[in-house]
């Protein structure tokens, strides 16, 4: 008995497969996919690409290059590293957001207290946490995912960026 050797390829910015669909049944209108290291290759830095909903929850592609703006939530979020190396620094707030969903801007410089910084991967992943701010940095362009609610920085272009 032979078994033949799977190679699993990871993609990145630079190196990508758009892949494909096959059909076994069903006309393929009820089916569409996108690739999120090309979404994140057209999108501007930290433009927060919905690459995935159910109800009122999001995934987003974000194409993490240089520094971003301040972002909390009223809700926790949860990001992971799909290419490249990024930061990510921490401050509780004076006053945390307490209603609304989704991302949103925090301001400039916004009130609160240093809580750190963690430094994320390819693979590694961090938790977004309710009641505080978190700004993205990294040094060369890379690839975000980020789970949240869809909210007013949610950026929808279906019509962009799925196959059909």
């Amino acid at each position: 008995m032979s078994s033949a050797a799977i190679e699993t390829v990871f993609g990145s910015l630079e190196n990508y497969s758009k892949g494909s669909v096959e059909i076994v049944s069903g006309q393929a209108s009820h089916y569409a996919f996108s690739n999120i290291f090309e979404v994140a290759q057209k999108s501007l830095p930290y433009e927060k690409v919905v690459v995935g909903l159910n109800l009122g929850y999001v995934v987003e592609t974000l194409r993490a290059e240089g520094q971003s703006p301040w972002y909390t939530a009223a809700h926790d979020e949860f990001a992971i590293v799909m290419d490249g190396e990024v930061r990510v620094d921490f401050l509780k707030l004076d006053t945390p957001l307490t209603d609304g969903e989704g991302t949103r801007l925090a301001g400039e410089v916004p009130a609160g207290k240093p809580m750190g910084y963690v430094l994320l991967k390819r693979g590694h992943q961090c938790l977004l946490p309710v009641g505080s701010a978190y700004r993205f940095e990294a040094s060369r362009p890379g690839v975000i995912l980020q789970q949240t609610i869809k909210g007013p920085l949610s950026v929808e272009k279906w019509a962009d960026i799925c196959f059909k």
